[in-house]
């Protein structure tokens, strides 16, 4: 069954996406094998535990792609932290090699971008014309 166009709670409702992307430090592949498929095990479960939905995954040797569709009570450097803090604690202390290669796994810098069902044009263009009525 498709997710709802829009998502409600207590007095809003919403349709925020996010696409997300972020690399381990010095963009060094070493998202590949057994710790990538433990990657994309640890971001559904924190997405779990953060109430987000995962629209599409995807994990590069030197990058993480995710789009998500999240609450607006969660800032988006919120969601960012919360799934790289999260997943470069577990998979440090799951693959050792990763303790000894980068001094962190993740680089500080995040890229976002918000996706909606809606044009920027038409936004522009329905507020301008609000004056006229």
């Amino acid at each position: 069954m498709p997710e709802p166009r829009y998502r409600r709670h207590a007095g809003s409702v919403f349709s925020l996406k996010y696409h997300l992307v972020w690399c381990p430090k010095y963009r060094r592949a070493v998202l590949c094998g057994a710790v990538a498929e433990r990657l994309t095990v640890l971001l559904r479960e924190k997405a779990a535990a953060l109430s987000v939905a995962i629209e599409t995954l995807e994990v590069m040797p030197d990058h993480v792609h995710l789009f998500v569709s999240a609450d607006p009570t969660q800032p988006v450097q919120y969601l960012v932290n919360q799934f790289k803090g999260f997943t470069a604690r577990r998979l440090r202390q799951e693959f050792p090699g990763l303790r000894s290669r980068l001094p962190a796994l993740w680089s500080r810098s995040y890229y976002v971008g918000t996706v909606g069902h809606v044009s920027e044009a038409t936004v522009k263009r329905y507020i301008v014309d609000q004056k006229g009525k």
